[in-house]
């Protein structure tokens, strides 16, 4: 079976392609540079690049696989949560080639797709505890199967990846910033004391990072020099370490502080589901050097596997979306033309659509 990937739900544009699970061919296009002068993704800007880069992705992923829109038997897109605008551009070109073509169109949630990315390199064994860490989210899983997850904690406030790029921003580093903190960190020892683990006096799984990013706020307008005198483009790491130990110190301490925060709700969690098989990282952040220590860390306390996507399949790809899509299809769901793209803040509605001669219960999501 081959199945078209369409992932479009903020600023990377990816198209993938599966061949009976596998990964066959994967183009993306970043609009990082885009944004970085602007501090942050801008939506208009994001869809408008999205529909640049499409035509020539399109080619360029069906070239490579050494394939034709006639043979792909399922279309998988993004249909939420992200920006709205961004979404409809990667659900046009969906509905425009099941429209051409002969193939089955299959709506993804892109955080379940983040979830189960991990499949596509390796099993995993179920029931499995999933954090799910990335630009816009911070949440907790437990999932039952790759179709089956339960939300046990989410964030109140910012993201985890929003937290580290709003520190960023204060530190004068570019968008996005996680990835020029993770670097400078690893050059300095974290002081446990400058920052607070994040959210922790009380008993629930839910995630807070405002409190810590408004600490970070006041240590940086209580030391005024700390920030960077210019924005970089490309910051170098390693010289920023030595000419400002200080602001190595801080990236390192951030770090430390949200690492720990995303570390006791894990435990937490572990503790509330005993039943749990495996531990399961996913998003973006799950990229950073000092949360991946942390949490290897707590899988090996616990006696558990710890399941951590490769770095390409951290962030915003196709390849995951294409691997949800093929399976809720081996298993019997698709959808129509009516299908509806849906922005964040709105819950992703289970409204697949079962098909003939399948009758076997409809599996709650």
């Amino acid at each position: 079976m081959l199945c078209l990937g369409i992932e479009t739900s903020c600023d990377e544009t990816s198209l993938a392609l599966l061949r009976d699970g596998r990964i066959a061919t994967q183009c993306l296009r970043s609009q990082e540079d885009l944004h970085a002068i602007y501090g942050g993704v801008v939506p208009e800007i994001a869809s408008r690049e999205h529909l640049r880069a499409i035509p020539g992705l399109l080619d360029q992923v069906f070239s490579r696989a050494e394939a034709s829109l006639e043979e792909v038997e399922v279309v998988a897109v993004t249909r939420g949560p992200g920006l709205m605008g961004s979404l409809l551009v990667g659900m046009g070109l969906a509905k425009g080639l099941v429209q051409g073509g002969n193939a089955t169109l299959v709506g993804v949630d892109h955080l379940q797709a983040h979830m189960t990315a991990p499949e596509l390199t390796q099993r995993i064994s179920y029931p499995a505890l999933g954090l799910l860490i990335s630009g816009g989210h911070t949440r907790l899983y437990l999932l039952r199967s790759n179709l089956e997850m339960d939300i046990l904690g989410r964030t109140l406030d910012d993201a985890v990846g929003e937290a580290f790029d709003k520190t960023a921003r204060l530190l004068n580093l570019p968008y996005p910033g996680g990835k020029y903190i993770d670097r400078i960190a690893a050059f300095a020892e974290p002081d446990t004391t400058m920052f607070p683990r994040p959210y922790l006096d009380n008993t629930n799984l839910d995630f807070s990072f405002s409190g810590l990013k408004t600490a970070v706020a006041n240590y940086v307008r209580a030391y005024p020099g700390l920030a960077l005198q210019e924005m970089a483009e490309e910051p170098d790491a390693e010289k920023i370490a030595s000419d400002s130990p200080q602001l190595a110190t801080v990236c390192a301490s951030f770090s430390w502080s949200v690492s720990q925060g995303l570390k006791i709700k894990l435990e937490r969690a572990l503790r509330r589901c005993p039943e749990t098989a495996s531990l399961l990282v996913a998003g973006g952040v799950a990229a950073n050097s000092v949360i991946r220590d942390s949490l290897k860390g707590a899988a090996e306390e616990h006696g558990l596997e710890l399941i951590l996507p490769p770095i390409d399949l951290c962030t915003d790809n196709a390849a995951m979306v294409a691997h949800t899509g093929a399976v809720l299809y081996r298993e019997g769901w698709y959808h129509d033309l009516s299908l509806e793209a849906v922005p964040r803040g709105r819950p992703i509605p289970w409204d697949y659509l079962r098909m003939p001669r399948l009758d076997s219960p409809r599996m709650e999501h």
